[in-house]
């Protein structure tokens, strides 16, 4: 759930607009947050009708993570094509995708279905790249999605909701196959935040370079 965070963006005509296509599909992603929250919270419970209904809950808050990160595509994809990029969008856009993401990260690692070391991993990594970007807009850059957090992105998609569902449908070990993607998502993480970084260092010493050249050339004109 990487976005291209470009300070040069431009807005919507109307950029304070809140009742728009994009901002309903982030609003009810926030909603089916709380969904996927309590129905794997449900599994701490020794509740016998709660025990009966594991499975199902596993799957709702599977499927619940689908829908949220489909939304998610869609309402970027909306946004950039219809050219309806808001200041309300762009700031609750991002906070939705962390909050689905760390949420659903923590009620794993309660549940025992992941490494606290992948949790902390991914979740540090979300908080790095948000200081990356203020950092980036503050100096007037971008930092664009690169390769690395595309694959990061489609791996933890992949993983997160496999891990939900903890089911072997025909076979399939979901909760094997879950854990082989978030370990992924977890490796591509690292070097995407390296990635990050170092094309951010790149853009900085340039920018530096270019104000020193400017100041020169100043200098030459008095």
């Amino acid at each position: 759930m990487d976005h291209d965070q470009n300070p040069k963006r431009n807005f919507h005509p109307n950029e304070w607009d809140i009742d728009n296509l994009p901002n309903r599909l982030t609003m009810f992603r926030i909603i089916l947050i709380p969904i996927i929250l309590l129905s794997l919270f449900f599994n701490l419970s020794a509740n016998p009708w709660v025990i009966n209904h594991i499975k199902a809950l596993n799957y709702i808050a599977a499927w619940t993570f689908v829908a949220a990160s489909i939304t998610d595509f869609f309402d970027g994809y909306i946004a950039r094509k219809k050219n309806i990029v808001t200041v309300f969008g762009s700031f609750l856009d991002p906070i939705a995708d962390k909050f689905l993401v760390i949420s659903s990260l923590i009620m794993l690692l309660a549940l025992g279905r992941v490494h606290v070391l992948i949790v902390l991993i991914l979740v540090l990594r979300e908080m790095y790249i948000t200081a990356l970007r203020l950092l980036a807009m503050e100096k007037g850059l971008s930092v664009p999605v690169g390769t690395l957090g595309k694959w990061k992105t489609a791996t933890q998609m992949i993983g997160v909701p496999f891990l939900m569902a903890n089911d072997k449908p025909w076979g399939i070990d979901m909760p094997l196959l879950g854990t082989v993607a978030i370990y992924l998502a977890s490796i591509f993480s690292l070097y995407s935040a390296l990635e990050y970084s170092i094309g951010l260092i790149k853009k900085i010493q340039k920018l530096r370079k270019e104000n020193k050249q400017k100041k020169r050339e100043a200098k030459k004109d008095k």
